[in-house]
């Protein structure tokens, strides 16, 4: 199954559309954008503050205050929000956009994930032309997300010996990327040359944990962050180690029922300790791995997005599980709640979780699949403020932006304007008024006839 999903993950290719230039949108440049009479979620704790006027230039937060106690520009673009609430923009930190040498298809996945708040990514599935993509980001010539870059797979076809693991290290950080992506098929001998070499050169490797690596030998090595819970389920599991990799199932999902919940709070101790991060993807679990029908997650509204052989391709691997005679619908859901468990235990016990859904990929819409993930993270115990902090806060954190993930003076202005409040209700999340990414406000209007244009 571990070559299925990458597979998957290796084909996911959108069609080109039209495409916008940021001088087009409602506002950008130098002109000063205010928010009038808005709910101000700030995330350095728990608290709104009401009624705020908040004012914006050249990407950053000028003025924040009580409504009435800041000076209005004369010039300014004023944002009626009252009763609206005002937050810092999402992060999606397991992305992923296509890998190909066109740039024009990319731009069709950035729209997605800005109109639904998202103002970093970090994509997942790397290329070349992705660095290309990234300094046009970074210049202001497309519009779309803050853009970090991932090299081509580090896995079993990629890698066929500990030298030519070093060597691929040394080139991926002499091109520029930020991070390394580990893919399945990593042995005892390659993997530790990578991960060596990536430390001498001071390059993170992120992503997933190899069947014959394990999750103790990731956790020793350094990961900078395990993406999917990858390894955890096999590490909690009374003699997995017996097991072949095919007995086993994708992220554990055919020993999940036999896990030992006994055995997480060491394995959350080790990844403390380590100061691992870890991006859970719980909405590839419970949407791929859950034992509900392919047709639920086809027929959502976002689906729209996608071609349609895309999705009758992942109805096609929904399929292709539930018919796996490992498969029970009391197993699935027994994997389900240990993978809850542990996320749980993660944000209990000090262990930060970044906020990430793989996207596109199985029933994923990129964007909309954020929301998802928030509400699973919600149904695993996290509160919505704690849910919150893994796309805003622990990515500020994690990516060493100290003005980031907060609303305050001085910070960079990537903002979600909000119809409710989401410490109350966090599918909240999915009622946008409006985006703020640098210098430009995407109104919801915008935002409506970019996704119309995107529609298949």
């Amino acid at each position: 199954m571990r070559r299925l999903f990458f597979v998957f993950f290796s084909a996911l290719l959108l069609a080109p559309r039209s495409w916008l230039p940021a001088q087009s949108l409602a506002s950008n440049g130098q002109r000063e954008i205010v928010f009038r009479s808005v709910n101000v979620i700030p995330m350095d704790r728990e608290r709104v503050l009401e009624n705020q006027t908040v004012v914006v230039k050249n990407g950053r937060i000028t003025a924040l205050g009580n409504e009435g106690s800041v000076k209005i520009p004369d010039a300014a673009l004023i944002v009626d929000a009252k009763g609206k609430y005002l937050t810092p923009g999402w992060a999606e930190i397991h992305a992923h956009v296509p890998p190909i040498d066109d740039i024009e298809p990319m731009k069709e996945v950035l729209i997605l994930y800005l109109a639904n708040g998202i103002t970093t990514i970090r994509g997942m599935l790397g290329h070349p032309k992705h660095l290309e993509l990234r300094s046009k980001i970074n210049s202001g010539e497309i519009l779309g997300p803050h853009f970090y870059a991932t090299g081509p797979s580090f896995n079993g076809q990629t890698v066929k010996t500990a030298e030519r693991g070093a060597e691929m290290v040394r080139e991926q950080k002499a091109a520029g990327y930020d991070f390394l992506k580990l893919h399945p098929g990593l042995t005892k001998e390659t993997f530790p040359a990578i991960a060596k070499t990536a430390h001498e050169v001071g390059i993170p490797f992120v992503g997933h944990v190899s069947f014959n690596v394990g999750v103790w030998r990731a956790i020793d090595a350094g990961y900078s962050s395990i993406d999917h819970l990858d390894g955890f389920v096999e590490a909690i599991v009374p003699r997995s180690d017996t097991l072949a990799e095919p007995e086993t199932g994708l992220f554990g999902s055919w020993i999940a029922y036999r896990a030992d919940a006994s055995q997480i709070p060491k394995l959350v101790q080790g990844l403390r300790d380590k100061r691992i991060r870890v991006v859970p993807t719980q909405a590839l679990a419970e949407r791929w791995l859950s034992p509900l029908p392919g047709d639920v997650f086809a027929k959502a509204p976002e689906m729209k997005y996608m071609k349609p052989e895309q999705i009758t391709s992942w109805v096609n691997a929904k399929n292709s599980y539930t018919s796996n005679p490992n498969f029970s619908k009391e197993h699935a859901e027994k994997l389900i709640q240990i993978r809850r468990k542990l996320i749980y235990a993660c944000q209990k016990n000090g262990v930060d979780l970044l906020l990430g859904s793989d996207a596109p990929q199985i029933f994923n819409v990129p964007g909309f699949s954020i929301h998802h993930e928030m509400k699973y993270m919600v149904d695993a115990g996290l509160t919505p403020y704690e849910t919150l902090r893994t796309g805003t806060v622990n990515v500020a954190s994690y990516l060493n932006k100290p003005d980031w993930g907060t609303i305050k003076i001085g910070n960079v202005s990537d903002l979600v304007l909000l119809g409710g409040n989401p410490l109350k209700d966090i599918n909240q999340t999915k009622n946008i008024e409006g985006v703020m990414i640098g210098t430009n406000w995407l109104s919801k209007a915008y935002i409506q006839s970019e996704l119309k244009k995107l529609e298949k």
